[in-house]
């Protein structure tokens, strides 16, 4: 099955107070990686998942090493866990050559936010998460 690969940058401000870049921070390198990888749906018009609304349901953080500021990006690699009607598990690891610095997970589930209400996945959708599918 296909792999997601998003070259995230890092910040000079993403550093805390020891040097290391932020546990908080990983959070937003993984929402930058989701949001590069779930546009690859419709890039044209946008994509249901986005336009009709999806939900964060959990996410899970391993830190396996210390990330520190430096020019070089690192790579956050995606693909999909587990598929469901409702929901979808996407799997990470942000590493370079040298180390994994953090896996990570994350579900979500389409939402629709006119009715406030969770909604299941459309076909279109099950359709592109299939292609990243790696059960086990």
């Amino acid at each position: 099955m296909a792999r997601h690969v998003y070259r995230c940058p890092l910040r000079w401000a993403d550093m805390d107070v020891y040097g290391i870049v932020n546990n908080v921070v990983f959070l937003r390198y993984l929402e930058e990686a989701r949001v590069d990888f779930i546009y690859l749906m419709a890039p044209a018009d946008g994509d249901a998942f986005f336009r009709d609304g999806s939900v964060v349901v959990r996410h899970e953080i391993d830190y396996k090493w210390r990330l520190v500021h430096r020019l070089a990006p690192v790579d956050i690699e995606m693909w999909v866990t587990r598929l469901e009607t409702a929901t979808v598990s996407i799997g990470y690891t942000v590493r370079d050559d040298d180390h994994v610095y953090a896996t990570a997970r994350t579900v979500m589930a389409p939402f629709d936010y006119v009715k406030n209400r969770p909604r299941r996945l459309t076909d279109a959708e099950t359709a592109f998460f299939e292609k990243y599918l790696e059960e086990g």
